[in-house]
């Protein structure tokens, strides 16, 4: 209020001033501050939030909302949001947040699993999860188009999409320890494992994929082999017991191996995707190829006992097919059965063991039944042989015997009919059995009762033996004793007499040198007379006078 000065002694007027509002209260400054910044931060949050995505899983186990993370190479690049049971309550669906710079990594086949302790074929994996929790692990695909929603895998996958190499696809009968991380080994050296597995649609085999690293895949060609190498392989030769294992992993967890022949090994890589056949040995993978093979029938009368299919079948000790069908089939006329054994003898392997530079004969396949009718005419002939007599395994031989019975064989039927000799056991058999029959003929009972009779006989003679030694020691030994004392007493007189100073020695002496002047004398006279026979009638002519 302003006091204006008093003039004529009036008092002053008050002036009234209306007071000064501020246009905005102090009050609300925090509250506006404190709007501004958190829409500053929402508005940064939006900015730099990265794509939702969704990822199905089996199960959620270790998974939790808020904490578990999303990593590539070790990088965290985005977070659990929430986690609910599919629509099918089969699973659950995982929603993530994921870091903006991270929309270039979600492409339609990029790859999402959840990283727990595993123990596996390829080996321990996920060790650090146990101080710091699971997390789920992402691999990049390859594909051009963006995706948000994943079905998640729920094994680790083998190999990385980015590593070098080629996936190649192997068509077995059976999978054996095989799994997902199982080792691919090339001259026993680990150059890859198998990134997953499937059964045939029609049930009869096992498709396999497997990765080669580079520059290990180099050395698959269209020729390459590939074959269980699972336990151990124990093979008895000329050279002893060896036993062959690619690793100790396999003997625990099975592999694969893989190699290519020594003629083939300058060939072009085979491409990625190529198809190979998976066998149980090295020696069925290093045999030669399966192809061209012609079918055969063989009739065998004996035992079939250890014979089955896949036996080998051999030419002279060199493997050419196998067994493919052991059947059994009655004959009427005969009234009995017989055992007709389908076997497969593949040609190219024959041609492949031909020496280089020896002449091959050209047979077509046409006209492999027409051959095969020239080789049965001298004398080929189909025999079953023991392939180890450990195990009593059976194979089929073929071999020529020159002096057989001559049998003509069909070429136009198939298949072509090969003709059997019994085998070693069974020409065995065959004796045996001759013999067991020829001992079942004999008289056994009546040789037995003679054995009995003669038996008591022996003990009677014996008996009398026994009574006769007993004499002997009663009677004759006091007897025999003196006789041996008068036999000393009579060659110790003999040795008196026949000693050197003895007188009947010296007379015996004198006797033996008279004897020898008197046979000088009848030879001397002997002499003359063949000289001088006249002297008989005329005697001895006089000395002339001196």
């Amino acid at each position: 209020m302003q006091q204006e000065p008093m003039e004529n002694n009036e008092l002053p007027q008050a002036v009234i001033h209306p007071p000064h509002r501020s246009p905005l209260p102090l009050v609300w400054i925090v509250p506006i501050v404190a709007a501004l910044v958190g829409a500053w931060i929402g508005i940064n949050a939006l900015l730099a939030r990265g794509p939702s995505i969704t990822i199905e899983f089996r199960t959620a186990e270790g998974l939790e909302a808020g904490k578990t993370r999303i990593r590539y190479r070790s990088v965290d690049i985005g977070v659990v949001r929430s986690i609910e049971l599919a629509a099918d309550h089969n699973g659950v669906r995982v929603h993530a947040d994921m870091d903006k710079g991270s929309a270039a990594l979600l492409v339609g086949d990029s790859r999402f699993w959840i990283v727990r302790p595993r123990i596996a074929a390829g080996g321990v994996s996920g060790l650090s999860t146990l101080l710091s929790g699971s997390y789920i692990g992402m691999d990049i695909g390859k594909a051009t188009e963006t995706a948000r929603d994943f079905i998640g895998l729920e094994q680790p996958p083998a190999v990385d999409s980015g590593e070098p190499g080629r996936e190649y696809v192997l068509q077995g009968t059976t999978l054996g320890s095989l799994e997902v991380g199982s080792p691919l080994y090339f001259r026993q050296l680990p150059v890859g494992r198998v990134t997953r597995f499937a059964l045939d649609p029609d049930g009869h085999g096992i498709t396999l994929a497997v990765f080669v690293a580079a520059p290990f895949d180099r050395f698959v060609t269209r020729d390459t082999r590939f074959w269980h190498a699972s336990g151990i392989g124990v093979s008895l030769s000329a050279e002893g017991v060896r036993i062959r294992t690619e690793s100790l992993a396999t003997i625990l967890t099975g592999g694969i191996a893989f190699e290519t022949p020594t003629d083939a090994e300058g060939e072009t890589p085979a491409p990625a995707q190529a198809r190979f056949r998976l066998v149980s040995s090295r020696e069925r993978a290093m045999a030669a190829p399966d192809v061209d093979g012609h079918r055969f029938i063989l009739y065998f009368e004996g035992s079939l006992r250890g014979l089955e299919a896949g036996a080998p079948v051999d030419l002279n000790g060199v493997q050419v097919g196998e067994v493919h069908k052991v059947n059994i089939e009655y004959v009427p006329a005969l009234g009995r059965f017989r055992y007709p054994v389908e076997v497969v003898v593949y040609q190219d392997r024959i041609m492949a063991r031909y020496r280089e530079g020896s002449t091959l004969p050209r047979v077509e396949s046409r006209d492999v039944y027409g051959f095969v009718e020239g080789l049965v005419e001298h004398g080929l002939r189909a025999q079953l042989n023991t392939g180890s007599l450990l195990t009593g395994q059976q194979v089929v031989s073929l071999r020529f015997f020159p002096k057989s019975k001559p049998v003509h064989s069909d070429p136009r039927h198939e298949p072509m009919e090969i003709p059997t000799v019994p085998g070693g056991l069974d020409k065995l058999e065959d004796t045996l059995t001759d013999i067991a029959t020829r001992i079942d003929a004999l008289p056994l009972e009546s040789i037995g009762r003679d054995a009995a009779g003669a038996l008591v006989n022996l003990r009677a003679a014996l008996r009398s033996v026994t009574v006769l030694v007993d004499h002997l020691d009663a009677e004759v030994t006091p007897e025999l004793a003196g006789t041996l004392r008068d036999a000393r007493r009579a060659l110790a007189e003999a040795d008196g007499v026949l000693s050197a100073d003895a007188p009947l020695q010296r007379s015996t002496q004198d006797a033996l040198v008279q004897l020898g002047a008197a046979a000088r004398s009848l030879h001397d006279l002997a002499d003359y007379l063949e000289r001088h026979p006249e002297s008989l009638l005329r005697g001895k002519p006089k000395d002339p006078p001196p």
